[in-house]
């Protein structure tokens, strides 16, 4: 079946989709994106993925070409379009394509933003086999500007980063800052340390993952303790467990950083149960 996408208020098919050479987010990296998961056919954390949505376009100073109701719309008639049971709906808004390149904004009035939407099927998504062995991680410098808090589609560093993992027989990689760990490529970083979760709390140095707040949450509400605060490659490295948060992992076991293995070297206990309590949870709340 040929995936149908959707560009600036049209569905067609893959193959029939243009967008200008001097789109914004092409020349400037200059837009922002989100990725909703799907979940037998219904969207996960809508809401919070808006909301988001909402707060990059205001930073950027984007005016948000739809609301809510239309944003919802476009993610369901792609579901329904391209039968997607499990994965995930990718969206982009830039700036717009004002007919040059030049490093001054375009007039907004003259000057509509580009919005883009496809759809990513995986049907392994919630029985991940990577869920059920862990994966590796080693750290690298953050180099990234010091706006992470938005989600800009400037990711070159760290599709670079996965790169340098995947070079030493990694599967992704952590990222620091003076000495302490500041988040994953595409994930929020976590380690478990006598029974206590820790994460870096939110400011401008990390994105403010949908997932993570929502995993948070089930944590807090089945007693588990939650320490929101900087931890050091150091204490990475000996903690009983860690995982990572994202749209498209949920809760990911990590059972390896820079080779040193945590615990017995498989998924823990607590980031097992989380990414169940995760998947459980959000199949009940989805939309």
């Amino acid at each position: 079946m040929t995936r149908i996408v959707y560009v600036n208020g049209d569905y067609m098919p893959e193959g029939d989709a243009k967008i200008s050479i001097f789109d914004r987010g092409f020349l400037m990296a200059d837009g922002v994106y989100e990725v909703t998961t799907v979940i037998d056919g219904k969207l996960i954390d809508f809401e919070g993925h808006f909301t988001r949505l909402e707060r990059s376009l205001g930073e950027l100073d984007i005016a948000n070409p739809m609301d809510r109701d239309a944003w919802l719309e476009v993610h369901r008639q792609l579901v329904g379009q391209n039968a997607v049971d499990q994965g995930m709906i990718y969206l982009q808004v830039t700036r717009g394509a004002p007919g040059d390149r030049d490093f001054v904004f375009p007039d907004p009035d003259t000057t509509a933003p580009t919005v883009v939407l496809f759809t990513q099927s995986n049907p392994a998504l919630v029985d991940s086999p990577k869920a059920k062995k862990g994966i590796k991680v080693v750290t690298i410098d953050d180099l990234r500007w010091g706006r992470r808090d938005i989600k800009t589609v400037q990711l070159l560093y760290p599709s670079m980063g996965k790169m340098m993992a995947i070079k030493q027989g990694a599967d992704d990689a952590w990222m620091v800052q003076d000495g302490a760990i500041t988040e994953g490529t595409s994930n929020n970083a976590y380690i478990i340390k006598d029974g206590k979760i820790v994460t870096r709390a939110l400011s401008n140095d990390i994105l403010h993952g949908i997932t993570r707040a929502a995993v948070l949450r089930f944590a807090r509400e089945a007693q588990m303790q939650v320490e929101e605060r900087n931890f050091t490659v150091e204490e990475a490295k000996s903690a009983d467990e860690a995982f990572v948060t994202s749209a498209s992992t949920f809760v990911m076991p990590v059972v390896s950083i820079d080779g040193t293995e945590l615990g017995t070297g498989t998924p823990g206990p607590l980031a097992t149960r989380l990414r169940e309590i995760y998947i459980e949870e959000s199949r009940k709340a989805a939309i």
